[in-house]
């Protein structure tokens, strides 16, 4: 599993980096192919691959990535190594080690029929070319596993928050600021009482919805003008969304599209909306009572859960009613930061847990 794992992280999969993507495939490609027996269908959508293998009629997806948030060169920085039992180096927690973990779980299968496995390639670019891939996958399918990195201590996680993303953009006027600023409509005046009515929002949105776990409206990237010495004729406000609940999502939604500028003369142009809807509990209720039953059998540590803020593929798989049980992934910690690690010990275990969830569902 370590030397697998060695192969898939020296392979950098940057996501913006198309070529690169396409090499890591082709890595994950043979992988698969030595532990499954077969190639995968390679599918290619806007310069993105993604891999796909199928056996018989489908009855559980399994689902991963193998994009990452690394620019190309951070191994030079970040150099695969594996000290006193940690994995380290760029992708192998999220979600190399997951994708490992899931060939050896299937490959000590003694059959695949009713298995397919998807492994896309944008993931972390929001899956704008995997989704419909994802969703014709898992429509048919009467659950899905998704090896995204378990959360801490090696919770499963069983709901994720859904995610809406927006760009709010303000049109005014351009002037002076010198000499006739009142012939112009300051754009930026305009998207900071924007800023101050979306830090409401979601308090808003929390009483009305009442969710036991919040919503956050949260403004980002702002921009505004063109030079210091004119009336800003235009201004932009990015928008980070995160609910609990699709009611959450939609309530949200409308509140934004009815957002109106106060300056007199700006006009509002709302860009975006919801890109993942949640992976709620009930989705995953099911599915986690089984792993722990599962868990118990194997002789494995008892299983823990956990509700997180981010998103991952399998809030569209859950989003079409698919059951859907995330975090099989590696044990570890450091998602996309500097101190990115896997707990090797936990491979295995990991790994047998998988293959016993899978034999449940397919049997």
């Amino acid at each position: 599993m370590l030397a697998d794992l060695e192969e898939l992280v020296v392979c950098e999969s940057f996501s913006s980096d198309l070529a690169a993507v396409a090499r890591s495939a082709d890595v994950v490609a043979a992988q698969g192919a030595r532990h499954l027996g077969i190639p995968p269908e390679r599918i290619v959508v806007d310069g993105v691959t993604h891999l796909r293998w199928t056996f018989g009629t489908p009855r559980v997806l399994l689902l991963g990535h193998h994009d990452t948030v690394w620019p190309m060169g951070s191994l030079a920085t970040h150099p695969w190594s594996v000290t006193d039992g940690i994995a380290r180096g760029p992708g192998v927690f999220d979600m190399k080690a997951g994708l490992v973990q899931m060939f050896h779980a299937l490959a000590s299968l003694p059959s695949l029929e009713g298995i397919c496995v998807l492994v896309t390639g944008d993931e972390e670019v929001g899956s704008d070319t995997s989704r419909a891939l994802i969703e014709e996958s898992a429509r048919q399918c009467a659950a899905t596993f998704v090896l995204e990195a378990s959360a801490d201590g090696g919770a499963l996680k069983t709901a994720r928050k859904g995610t809406s993303a927006y760009e709010l953009v303000v049109h005014g006027k351009a002037a002076h600021s010198g000499l006739e600023p009142e012939k112009g409509i300051n754009a930026a005046i305009a998207a900071a009482e924007l800023i101050l009515a979306l830090d409401s929002l979601a308090r808003r949105a929390n009483a009305e919805v009442r969710d036991k776990w919040h919503t956050t409206v949260v403004p980002t990237v702002v921009k505004a003008g063109s030079a210091t010495n004119t009336v800003p004729a235009e201004a932009t406000v990015h928008v980070d969304v995160r609910v609990p609940s699709l009611k959450a999502q939609e309530w949200v939604d409308s509140a934004i599209r009815a957002m109106e500028s106060t300056v007199p003369g700006a006009r509002l142009e709302v860009r975006g909306g919801p890109n993942r809807p949640p992976l709620e509990e009930a989705s995953s209720t099911d599915l986690f009572t089984r792993a722990g039953l599962l868990a118990q059998r194997e002789g494995l540590a008892p299983l823990s859960s956990a509700a997180v803020g981010g998103a991952s593929d399998g809030n569209f798989t859950a989003g079409l009613g698919c059951p859907t049980l995330d975090g099989l992934g590696a044990v570890g910690g450091g998602a996309h930061a500097d101190d990115e690690h896997v707990v090797v010990a936990e491979l295995v275990p990991r790994a047998r847990l998988l293959a016993a969830l899978v034999q449940e569902v397919t049997r």
